[in-house]
């Protein structure tokens, strides 16, 4: 109540948009009239009422994805949030929200439209008090930038009253340049050069000392931690990774499962942190999802206190993909005023308010919250970062402020590195072995190494990915204006003067002139292909649709190449022919930059020389990575598939479709087993490295003897190929899943009848109340089933979310689902492998049916190569074994399994612990025992 007396106080003092408000989910949709009168409406309804006038929402994209429109006029408080509290996150509800300010959240559906109104209204007091702290040129750059997205009265709607909220009164036909009102990227520090870090000690990490410091770490814990038995025995097993090196042939591999609960980030946090600091060098730690980065980060409070060393000693590091790029947000500001809708102006104002708050400009980071994107749209957000390679380095005029150059530049000399498995691919594929890579490494969700591998050494030559390279070389060659320079533009400076670079640089653009460009998917269908990668991408398209099955149908196809038809083999020899004409100037020029720079007296500065390597480098990865992959892949074709490559690796042919629609074409290969060019690209630099995870082990049943239960840790790491001195153990978790979970087999539902399986779904989530997850293997079979219960779910005031329906990232939904105790979440494997939601908000896990591997080409290769239905077998017990994992993840959980496939075989129970009792039972059994042991 006071909350609300509150509200109405500054309600009195700010001036709030005299506009109607409006809530929608699946159901229904309430409004709150501009007379304060609370109605709700059927959607149908609703939409003719919001049509007429501005209402204020949150979240519009999700709103009219509810309302099945497709724009909305209105005042979206997520925008004012992000306005006023850049680089905070929320969760992009009214309860969300509401909590976050310290309002009293909304306890019923019909309560929300009224709560935006309180949001609104504590937003703009935020943004008073703020402007109160600040000097009067940081006001007035606020100010300029709330200018700027209003163009001039026809943009954004906020701006009026964040002027009224700072007491100054909104004049839209005053003039401004948007690009000086939101240059914020003049106010962000400059990074220094450092000299070369010395070599590292070889000194190892002793029992004693790791324990030591775990203790120390966990002795800063908010709460009364007491040191687990296991806990200390996966820290001195961490610990071999750092012994000394005794042999360059036999690095220290260490394989170290533990269950959730035994405290497995501070585990190998206590041996690194100790081992760099003794040897004045790093150690590098490597995920897979965002969710255990930010833990991470999290994590590294306890070992680093104080901020500022924290900050000195800890770097979070990705690849360039993910980091904002300064140019790339100048640019968008310039035309931000011109542009022909206004969203490219309110787009530019929140990111460059983001922009100046954020710790590291990192677009998939702690501080960019998921929603952002869906809000602004990507091509105004995250596609900001420099995805295709575009980068000038040095002469760029905000290369002395980049994001990435200084993490660049951090991760040089810090002790700890947090990275991700992409990156550390790429990395060391890319590396030579002269060249100084870490030399310790710790791959946390090691159960992802092998996807992360198979994704960094694959070759797709693809309509997209020819197109990319195009547009690398030849820059952007459509009506729009554009900043992809092309090789010419970026290269031209450094090469003056160099009269054989000159020619080859002009060799390069003539050769490139074959590659896809624009509108190649259109002439594909009007079989009217230009050129000799178009006709070759051409053949393959209509080999697919003939051999395909499914042809007709909105999924994507494939089919293997072989027999290849002759036309086929005709084109692929004519495209292999010009891209060896493309790739011998690329390859002879990244040879006469590296002797330039192998070569200098000294004459040249150190931006040149900067410039210079990373162009030989951007050579060198499109010219010896990827085309020379697709010149191999195409000898493959002309050769009809006979020779080594065969054995190494699995070649296909397929059509990418998206809800239907032709996305991408080509010949795609990939290595059988991707842990061998992984282990022959790291193998150089390595002396340690530990690989861990709660799911790296597989027990066909529960006799399994040692060997077989970690023969598909070894597999899936590529443990086995790297040699030296191999360590493993397993360390069971301390929860007693035996009394805290149970696992049901629903055997009276026919899992091929959709309107069982959702009716199973809705009986399921109502006798758990919610915090439930529903887990599926097929995209169409999810929203069927969301389709046919949301609106019978939300009746009982339990909200349904779902991945591939509601507009909002796979992130976003989790944290949804986490901060609403009666939710539930539909999704596929990216809401398994991203879910960590401690404590009530999950408390159920139904899977549709067993998640049996697809049957694709690439996995019929693997299979035969990895053991046939022993293969299969394992990676489904990995699945079911992760998901499983998700229940409990603190000693007070308790949680439920379903499988309501009631073909789920026996060799699968032991993916569950053994002391868990697996029932099989009817659905209205399963649903009372629900209720009960919940």
């Amino acid at each position: 109540m006071n909350n609300t007396i509150e509200a109405v106080k500054i309600k009195e003092e700010i001036k709030l948009p005299d506009v109607q408000a409006l809530a929608a989910n699946a159901r229904a949709a309430a409004i709150l009239s501009r007379d304060g009168e609370i109605v709700t409406l059927p959607h149908n309804k609703a939409v003719e009422i919001v049509k007429t006038a501005p209402s204020m929402v949150c979240n519009a994209p999700y709103i009219c994805s509810k309302l099945k429109i497709q724009n909305l006029h209105c005042f979206d408080v997520l925008e004012l949030f992000a306005f006023i509290h850049p680089a905070k996150f929320c969760v992009p509800t009214p309860a969300g929200m509401a909590k976050y300010l310290g309002l009293e959240p909304p306890r019923e559906f019909e309560d929300y439209p009224l709560t935006l109104l309180d949001i609104s209204a504590a937003l703009l007091s935020d943004l008073r008090s703020y402007a109160d702290r600040i000097d009067k040129d940081e006001r007035k750059k606020l100010l300029d930038i709330a200018t700027v997205m209003g163009v001039k009265g026809k943009g954004w709607p906020w701006t009026p009253f964040i002027f009224s909220a700072l007491g100054e009164i909104y004049d839209p036909v005053i003039d401004i340049i948007s690009k000086s009102a939101l240059n914020v990227w003049k106010q962000l520090p400059e990074w220094v050069e450092e000299a070369p870090a010395p070599a590292p000690s070889h000194f190892g990490v002793s029992d004693d000392e790791a324990e030591e410091r775990l203790a120390e770490l966990l002795s800063r814990s908010d709460a009364k931690v007491e040191i687990r038995a296991q806990q200390q025995d996966y820290t001195k097993l961490i610990s071999k990774s750092f012994l000394p090196v005794n042999d360059e042939e036999s690095p220290h591999i260490v394989l170290a499962e533990a269950g959730t609960g035994v405290g497995k980030t501070l585990g190998y946090l206590a041996p690194s942190s100790v081992w760099a600091e003794k040897n004045d060098a790093s150690v590098w730690i490597s995920t897979y999802t965002k969710n255990l980065q930010r833990q991470i980060d999290s994590e590294l409070d306890r070992l680093y206190p104080n901020p500022d060393i924290k900050n000195a000693f800890v770097t979070i590091r990705k690849g360039r993909e993910n980091y904002l790029c300064l140019l790339n947000l100048e640019d968008m500001s310039a035309g931000a005023l011109l542009a022909k809708s206004s969203r490219q102006a309110i787009a530019a104002g929140i990111m460059a308010r983001w922009c100046g708050a954020s710790k590291d400009g990192d677009l998939n980071g702690p501080d960019f919250p998921g929603w952002l994107a869906g809000i602004l749209e990507p091509k105004y957000s995250v596609a900001l970062a420099d995805r295709r390679g575009e980068c000038v380095f040095s002469a760029c005029d905000h290369y002395h402020r980049c994001f990435v150059e200084r993490s660049i530049r951090k991760s040089r000399h810090a002790r700890i590195v947090v990275a991700n498995h992409a990156l550390v691919m790429i990395q060391s594929a890319l590396s030579s072995t002269e060249e100084e890579l870490p030399t310790r490494y710790i791959f946390d969700e090691g159960h992802h190494l092998f996807d992360a591998a198979d994704s960094a050494f694959s070759a797709h030559l693809s309509a997209r990915e020819i197109y990319d390279l195009r547009r690398w070389l030849l820059g952007f060659e459509g009506g729009k204006r554009s900043r992809a320079r092309g090789l010419k533009r970026r290269a031209e400076d450094l090469l003056a003067g160099d009269g054989q670079s000159e020619e080859l640089l002009q060799n390069i653009l003539h050769h490139a002139h074959f590659l896809t460009s624009l509108g190649w998917s259109r002439r594909l269908v009007d079989e009217n292909p230009h050129g000799v990668a178009e006709k070759f991408l051409y053949l393959v398209y209509r080999q697919v649709l003939a051999r395909a099955k499914g042809s007709d149908g909105p999924y994507s196809l494939e089919t293997e190449i072989y027999p290849t038809s002759p036309e086929l083999v005709n084109s692929a020899e004519n495209l292999r022919k010009a891209l060896c004409k493309l790739y011998a100037p690329m390859d002879k020029l990244s040879a006469i930059i590296r002797k330039k720079l192998s070569f200098d007296d000294g004459y040249m500065d150190s931006d040149t020389r900067k410039r210079l390597d990373a162009l030989a480098l951007s050579l060198d990865r499109r010219s010896k990575m990827t085309i020379k992959a697709w010149i191999d892949l195409l000898k493959a074709i002309e050769k009809g598939g006979e020779g080594s490559s065969s054995s190494t690796f699995v070649d296909w042919l397929g059509i990418e479709r998206i809800e239907g629609k032709t996305f991408d074409v080509g010949a795609y290969r990939h290595y059988k087993d991707p842990m061998k060019p992984f282990a022959v690209s790291l193998r150089p630099h390595l002396h340690g490295m530990s690989i861990t995870s709660a799911t790296l082990c597989d027990k066909s049943n529960k006799n399994s003897d040692d060997g077989q239960i970690w023969q598909a840790a070894q597999e899936r790491s590529g443990a086995g190929y790297l040699g030296g001195n191999l360590h493993n153990g397993s360390f069971e978790s301390p929860f007693d899943y035996k009394s805290k979970t149970r696992i049901f087999i629903v055997n009276d539902i026919r899992k091929n009848d959709p309107s069982q399986v959702a009716n199973a779904y809705r009986v399921l989530f109502k006798a758990s109340g919610g915090g439930g997850i529903g887990l599926f293997t097929a995209i169409s079979r999810l929203k069927q089933v969301y389709q046919k219960i949301a609106c019978d779910l939300e009746a009982c005031n339990i909200p349904l979310f779902a991945q591939h329906v509601d507009e909002m990232d796979v992130g976003t939904l989790v944290d949804i689902f986490r901060d609403d105790d009666n939710a539930c979440l539909l999704g596929t494997d990216a809401v398994r492998d991203g879910v960590d939601v401690p404590g009530s908000s999950l408390r159920l896990i139904v899977f549709d049916r067993v998640p049996w591997p697809r049957p694709t080409i690439l996995h019929k290769a693997r299979r035969e190569l990895f053991g046939q239905s022993r293969y299969d077998d394992m990676l489904t017990r990995l699945k079911l074994k992760q998901a499983y994992g998700r229940l409990i993840r603190r000693e007070s959980d308790r949680g439920v399994f379903v499988m309501l496939d009631s073909g789920f075989p026996s060799r699968l129970y032991s993916a569950f612990p053994d002391s868990v009792d697996i029932v099989k039972a009817g659905l209205s059994e399963v649903a009372e025992e629900i209720k009960v042991f919940l």
